[in-house]
C-alpha cells in the first residue's frame, strides 16, 4: 500500500504542470470520529486525551494525464478536541484545548475503482476555538499564568483509509505538530529543572474517521 501512495504522490507532483482541477465536479461530504491527542514536553506529568473530532469537508477532482478518477485535494473544516489529561493519579487534571482544524489533503486513490484503498496527506491549520484546564499540577499551567495554548497551530496531517462505493470511508490519520502550541511553558524549567521544559510542545493527534460523501 505505502508503495502505491508514494508512486500516486510522485505521479501528482510530476504532473501538476498538465493537471485540471475540475472545481464543477466537486462533492460534499461529513466526517466525525474520536481523537486520541497528546503535547510533547507539556504539563508533566501528563496522559492522553480521548475526545471527539467532526465536520464537513470538500473533494474536488484533479486530472493528471490518464487518470480522471483517482486524484483529489480535499479541504475540511472540522472540531478538535485536543490537548491532553492529567497525570494517572486520583485527581482527575484537564489540560484541553479545542480547534477549529482546517488540513488541506492531497488524496489518491490507489486506482481507479469504485471500492479502493487511498492516502491523504498535507498541511493543518488549527484555530484554537476554547481552552479547559482543571486541577492543574502546578498553578503555572493555568491560562492566566504561563498555560495558554497558541491561537494558531500548524501541522503536517497524513493518513490511509479504505473507500467504499467512493461514499462511505474509514480512515486513520496522524497530525504531527510542527508549532510551538505552549509557547510560554519554557517557564516551567525555573520550577522543575527538567530540560524538556525548555523544549517545544508539539500537539500529536491521531483520529479514526468515518465520512459520507454525498451524491
Amino acid at each position: 500500500m505505502m508503495k502505491k501512495l508514494i508512486l500516486g504522490a510522485a505521479v501528482f507532483l510530476f504532473g501538476m504542470a498538465s493537471a485540471q482541477i475540475e472545481f464543477e465536479n466537486t462533492r460534499f461530504g461529513i466526517i466525525a470520529g474520536p481523537s486520541y491527542s497528546g503535547v510533547k514536553n507539556a504539563h508533566y506529568p501528563s496522559a492522553k486525551r480521548w475526545a471527539f473530532f467532526g465536520g464537513a469537508f470538500a473533494e474536488i477532482p484533479v486530472q493528471i494525464g490518464w487518470s480522471t478518477d483517482q486524484f483529489y485535494i480535499q479541504p475540511e473544516v472540522v472540531y478538535m478536541g485536543a490537548g491532553e489529561t492529567g497525570s494517572r493519579d486520583d485527581v482527575k487534571r484537564k489540560y484541553h484545548a479545542n480547534y477549529l482544524n482546517v488540513p488541506v489533503f492531497f488524496k489518491s486513490y490507489f486506482s481507479e475503482k469504485e471500492s479502493e484503498f487511498f492516502g491523504l496527506i498535507g498541511p493543518r491549520f488549527g484555530f484554537l476555538l476554547n481552552q479547559k484546564i482543571e486541577n492543574p499540577k502546578r498553578p503555572i499551567y493555568e491560562v492566566d499564568q504561563a498555560g495558554k495554548a497558541n491561537s494558531f497551530d500548524f501541522a503536517l496531517a497524513a493518513g490511509l483509509g479504505y473507500s467504499y462505493k467512493r461514499q462511505f470511508e474509514l480512515s486513520v490519520r496522524y497530525e504531527m505538530g510542527l508549532s510551538n502550541a505552549y509557547p510560554d511553558l519554557n517557564a516551567d524549567y525555573l520550577g522543575t529543572g527538567d530540560p524538556n521544559a525548555l523544549k517545544k510542545k508539539s500537539q500529536h493527534i491521531i483520529t479514526l474517521g468515518l465520512s459520507y460523501t454525498i451524491d
